[in-house]
């Protein structure tokens, strides 16, 4: 047994899963579905404007692609960090 392996079962996370389910991850799922029931219960046409023209959609369709163009900008944020 390596000195890793050995570390690893000494406190007691001998399941290959055990490390899933930390606070932090549940949080971030507890937002994530909070977030997606939020946008797809506003469904109204509204009026956007951008720069320009001026758009008409449903609410959900501007809330999410908010969301995601702010999760792609935290992504790549965070991959800058890393190097």
């Amino acid at each position: 047994m390596s000195p890793k392996e050995r570390q690893r079962t000494a406190h007691g996370s001998t399941s290959r899963f055990s490390g899933a389910f930390t606070p932090g991850r549940i949080a971030m799922t507890a937002v994530a579905v909070l977030t997606l029931v939020f946008i797809f219960e506003n469904t109204r046409e509204v009026k956007i404007r951008l720069l320009i023209p001026e758009v008409t959609m449903p609410l959900y369709m501007a809330l999410l692609a908010t969301a995601l163009l702010g999760a792609a900008c935290g992504y790549y944020a965070a991959a800058r960090r890393r190097k």
